[in-house]
């Protein structure tokens, strides 16, 4: 009896424990914890971001950044060319996104970034932006999502000559990727918290959608990569495809 007594004390002192962690996260939102884990940390940026000082954000913890270049069959990001060179000329690690939407054929999105987003060596592998769920504001969804992505994903890969990374979050991968993509690479969005999805397959963790970055005005997302510096560099070149 006193043991147990003993033991369901311990585990409510823990419970209490990780339940005040929680809090405190919550409570404060800037607070970022994946940089105890990984030291290359990375931002992502679109128009929301506006005028970028690259300079400055490539002086801070910054290793690396991916921009929106394209979304659905024909939108294209007005700031993309402008932060494509910006990214460049401060010397960071740079790559593209496409929003994938349920409302166009894959190969007419793969042909939208494609236009959008040139071929250069050492540019981070294109990524594919997996979590629109909601409604297509003209004409029904796609049929079979899965297979529409991978269509663009094939496209994508014979272009740059390498294999988009997949970013998602648990919903979507959830409602449609279940089962599939045992071998891919992924760019998980698990706020203030390890991803528990895609474990063995991430290789990129988002980890806040409203961090602080010098030469950024406003919130930004902060994305971690899961290696060393060394592994980034190999990830960059092309020679690592997965954690």
């Amino acid at each position: 009896m006193a043991r147990s007594r003993k033991k369901q004390g311990l585990l409510a002192l823990i419970a209490l424990a990780a339940a005040a962690i929680l809090a405190f996260v919550f409570a404060y939102p800037r607070l970022e914890i994946a940089p105890l884990w990984y030291d290359v940390i990375g931002v992502d940026v679109s128009n929301h971001q506006g005028d970028i000082d690259w300079e400055q954000l490539a002086k801070g913890k910054v290793a690396f950044v991916y921009m929106k270049a394209t979304e659905g069959g024909d939108f294209r990001d007005r700031r993309f060319k402008q932060n494509w060179e910006g990214a460049k000329t401060a010397g960071l690690a740079r790559g593209a996104y496409h929003f994938f939407t349920q409302c166009r054929k894959g190969a007419e999105q793969a042909k939208n970034f494609i236009e959008a987003v040139p071929r250069e060596a050492g540019a981070l592998p294109p990524v594919v932006d997996l979590e629109h769920m909601g409604e297509c504001r003209s004409g029904p969804r796609l049929p079979n999502v899965f297979e529409e992505v991978t269509a663009l994903l094939n496209v994508l890969e014979a272009h740059y000559a390498r294999r988009p990374v997949i970013y998602t979050t648990d919903e979507f991968d959830a409602a449609y990727l279940q089962g599939q993509l045992a071998n891919h690479t992924f760019w998980v969005r698990s706020l203030h918290a390890l991803p528990r999805f895609r474990k063995d397959q991430w290789v990129i963790w988002q980890y806040h959608d409203s961090g602080k970055r010098s030469g950024i005005n406003g919130p930004v997302d902060l994305n971690a990569f899961r290696g060393s510096r060394a592994d980034f560099v190999d990830f960059v070149a092309g020679s690592r495809v997965g954690p």
